[in-house]
């Protein structure tokens, strides 16, 4: 690309985050002077980009309000922020994200990733695919390429809150298995990258550690850098990078309920990311879950709306008890 056709684009660019620039402004951000910044201006003019010249002391140069820039003027984070969020972890509805106490302190089962979305997380599937194919063909092919081994490599127990600055560097390696050498917490090690884990709104990478010469779990906003060397390596056998992430977490309590009503049922009305059913036998299903405290637990066995036996711990059931107790006196309580 020549270097005036860059600075056309860096004037589109500039323009395209709002408001009215004036030509000083824009002039200086291309580093050129204000006679080749209307020469610019006239550019996109031609190529029917609706540049509006405003005029008055707070006059400059401003988009047409509505205009819509193709997908390829996106830069690479803001990319990789488009793909990432039309995955179908972050289309749930905002009631599944809206009772913070189990997401925070649960350990959420591999069936996480594979739980059934809510309802109008189903019914929005369709144009969040197609959204993302549209992204996807206009992309450049060494950014798609990328982006494609990020999409491939990573796995989800609930929607991160951003993605890091590193994170197509690690999903890259992961995909080419590939070792990493990065900076983690002050130490440099180097990391044979088995996957990338989404989970309690933090992104993760789990693979073989140099340092501890074990599989070791890093969060990846505590990575300073990070950049693939030379190398391969190969992931076990039967290798999940969710169990390994969720599995590394230390929770205070360790719960398992017998619920009287089959596992189906459970599973429908206690999300995946909040514990495990498994089928107990005799029509009961044993519910498993971590936490670090027990006070949230008795609210979400109430909603099951079936019978339960605590199997434990016994603190578990004096919550149980206190829960009974409120709703008893709420219940005893008149409008007066």
């Amino acid at each position: 690309m020549t270097r005036p056709t860059a600075r056309v684009l860096t004037v589109l660019e500039v323009l395209q985050s709002g408001g009215t620039r004036t030509a000083a402004d824009l002039a200086a951000r291309v580093g050129v002077d204000e006679r080749t910044l209307r020469r610019y201006i006239a550019h996109l003019i031609d190529l029917e980009v609706p540049v509006e010249s405003v005029r008055g002391r707070y006059g400059g140069y401003r988009l047409a309000p509505g205009f819509r820039m193709p997908p390829l003027m996106l830069t690479d984070e803001e990319a990789l922020a488009v793909l990432v969020s039309l995955a179908p972890p972050f289309l749930s509805s905002p009631a599944a994200d809206s009772s913070p106490s189990p997401a925070a302190d649960s350990s959420p089962s591999p069936a996480a990733a594979s739980a059934p979305l809510p309802a109008a997380a189903s019914a929005s599937l369709p144009a969040a695919a197609s959204a993302a194919a549209k992204v996807r063909r206009v992309l450049p092919r060494a950014l798609a390429g990328r982006l494609e081994g990020l999409l491939a490599a990573m796995e989800f127990t609930a929607p991160p809150a951003g993605a890091p600055a590193l994170l197509l560097t690690f999903a890259a390696a992961a995909r080419d298995r590939q070792p990493v050498e990065m900076q983690y917490n002050g130490r440099v090690r180097t990391l044979h990258p088995y996957g990338i884990v989404a989970h309690n709104r933090h992104w993760y990478v789990t693979g073989a550690d140099s340092a501890s010469g074990e599989v070791r779990t890093f969060r990846l906003d505590r990575v300073s850098s990070a950049s693939a060397v030379a190398g391969s390596f190969s992931v076990p056998d039967g290798f999940s990078a969710i169990e390994q992430v969720t599995s590394g977490a230390s929770y205070r309590h360790e719960v398992s309920v017998l619920v009287d009503g089959p596992v189906e049922v459970v599973r429908r009305r206690l999300p995946g990311s909040v514990a495990t059913a498994s089928e107990a036998g005799e029509g009961r299903t044993r519910v498993q879950l971590r936490a670090e405290r027990l006070d949230w637990v008795p609210a979400v066995l109430a909603g099951l709306d079936l019978p339960f036996t605590v199997e434990r711990p016994d603190e578990l059931r004096d919550h149980v008890r206190e829960l009974a107790a409120r709703l008893a006196r709420c219940a005893a309580l008149s409008p007066e």
